[in-house]
């Protein structure tokens, strides 16, 4: 079988479970749990103002703990080293770097005037790392969300998003938009997470045809946003709407883009007709979510892959290979439509097809990617599921 089953959440929970009281011998009295995300159509324009489609996966963070009577917290995971931060001073970036995430959110309670009691963690996660499907957020919102328990403080969903965005900028240096942690924190069972990034309002969106399935294929080719990539187009975005003179991206037509070419000069003009392409894409598949017009999906998935590739250079061979394999299965196979998700250098694809034919679409992308670049993928078919709770 070529697709990889999720881990039950249960499971997941006792693992973390265990892994406390082997590292710290205490009992959990606390789990708390986040989910990765997937974005079906949306990309790079969570900092534009722009519209995005993500749902939360049934993959996950989820952190055990429990009180240790001191004033530091010590948080462990097999994938690292354990963290001791200490919670009778301002949190700063430390090592090791994994646990900035943590920290961020942890600084982020702490600017709120919250007092944190000191705890012992574990971790453990079923979201693959550097997979464009935003581990780093699964694993904020989880933080978060244990903060919440360890204080009895509940914050407002859309609250607890923004500082663990807050986290992901000024811990680990990403200026990310607000779409993962959205994403994480408002996912539902079968709804797509539409999210306005002008005013920070989510519409939930159905996605309740069994005969639809969502195909993640993971690369295995791994992205570090930290390294400069990210915060280059981020900034080209940035430069390209003081050029046009215009509050927001939301306000830019393609003519005022195309009028422009020349003065935004490249790649910035290119950049610009990949963020108003792509938000008039967004809102066009929203829309044929909400007629029940699936075939629209293909080629709009289709135009934002291919912007993504041309025009923002987000995208590498290996997604690209992994898309037109997709693509060359075509409609007749079960494939409505593919693209690379994420932020991209690397990572996943997604790609939205027939219930009855994903396993064969997916022992399809696996073989021929295989064959093509020499790299195992991971693939694994998901549907949209709950947000950060506690368990």
């Amino acid at each position: 079988m070529t697709l990889i089953p999720a881990i039950p959440l249960a499971d997941l929970a006792a693992a973390a479970a265990a892994g406390l009281h082997a590292a710290f011998g205490r009992e959990a009295t606390l789990t708390a749990t986040a989910p990765g995300r997937v974005n079906l159509i949306g990309e790079h324009i969570d900092y534009c103002d722009g519209f995005v489609m993500p749902f939360a996966l049934d993959r996950a963070v989820v952190i055990a703990a429990a009180a240790n009577g001191s004033q530091e917290a010590r948080i462990g995971s097999a994938a690292g080293d354990t963290a001791t931060i200490p919670l009778d001073q301002p949190i700063e970036p430390g090592q090791p770097k994994w646990a900035n995430y943590v920290r961020g959110v942890i600084r982020g309670f702490q600017d709120r005037g919250l007092t944190i009691p000191g705890f012992d963690a574990w971790v453990v996660s079923s979201v693959p790392i550097g997979a464009g499907l935003s581990s780093s957020a699964a694993l904020e919102c989880a933080t978060a969300t244990l903060l919440e328990g360890l204080t009895t403080t509940s914050l407002a969903t859309r609250d607890k998003a923004l500082l663990c965005q807050q986290a992901e900028h000024t811990f680990a240096g990403v200026p990310c938009g607000i779409m993962d942690q959205f994403a994480s924190a408002f996912g539902q069972a079968d709804r797509l997470v539409l999210i306005d990034c002008r005013t920070g309002e989510p519409t939930l969106v159905p996605f309740t045809d069994p005969g639809l399935t969502v195909l993640v294929a993971n690369t295995n080719v791994h992205h570090e946003l930290t390294d400069g990539g990210y915060a280059a187009r981020r900034k080209n975005t940035e430069d390209g709407l003081a050029i046009l003179g215009k509050p927001s991206w939301r306000d830019v037509t393609m003519a005022d883009v195309e009028a422009a070419w020349d003065r935004l000069g490249g790649p910035v003009n290119r950049r610009a007709r990949h963020v108003v392409g792509e938000i008039a894409r967004t809102v066009a598949a929203a829309r044929a979510l909400e007629a029940g017009d699936i075939e629209a999906l293909g080629p709009l998935m289709a135009a934002s892959h291919d912007s993504l590739r041309a025009d923002f250079e987000v995208s590498c061979p290996e997604l690209d290979t992994m898309v037109e394999i997709a693509r060359s299965i075509g409609r007749s196979g079960g494939v409505i439509g593919a693209r690379m998700t994420g932020g991209g250098f690397g990572g996943s694809t997604v790609t939205l097809c027939d219930s009855g034919r994903a396993e064969a679409i997916a022992a399809r992308l696996h073989a021929d990617y295989l064959a093509a670049t020499g790299i195992t993928p991971e693939i694994f078919a998901s549907r949209p599921s709950a947000g950060a709770r506690l368990v």
